[in-house]
């Protein structure tokens, strides 16, 4: 059996859906694996979302529970985070009504994620956020 091009080449596949478009030729498209493609695209956009918010959380968990620790790093680390985060948001403006679901979503990971990189119980961390999306967001913001 023949595998597709899309099976064998993926990036020859684009370039060849590229200028498909291009030309408008298209009765000519691969529209199921366009279609494909176009979904995973955007699940990778929220996702990044998710990973961002995540990684953010973590490092303001591990402020406010270990300010015997704070540095340098750990408030770099955090405002990368923040504008990261404002980045992708910026690039994709209809992430922005996910941003609350994602933060809910992602707030007992990064619990974990805290407690792994601590040493602490996870019961040390609450198990709702001790802040809202605007602090997390907020550039000037960090956990006291």
């Amino acid at each position: 059996m023949n595998a597709s091009l899309y099976e064998r080449d993926f990036f020859g596949w684009t370039q060849q859906q590229s200028e498909l478009l291009k030309a408008g030729r298209f009765s000519e498209l691969d529209t199921e694996h366009l279609c494909e493609e176009i979904e995973a695209m955007g699940r990778s956009a929220r996702l990044q979302l998710t990973r961002r918010l995540e990684v953010l959380l973590t490092h303001l968990l591990k402020w406010r529970y270990q300010p015997e620790l704070h540095g340098q790093r750990w408030e770099s680390a955090i405002l990368d985070q923040r504008r990261r985060l404002a980045k992708l948001i910026d690039a994709n403006p209809s992430l922005k009504p996910a941003l609350h679901v994602c933060f809910l979503e992602t707030y007992d990971n990064a619990r974990f994620s805290a407690m792994m990189e601590t040493g602490l119980t996870l019961e040390a961390f609450p198990a709702q956020p001790p802040f809202d999306l605007v602090e997390v967001l907020d550039p000037d913001y960090l956990p006291g």
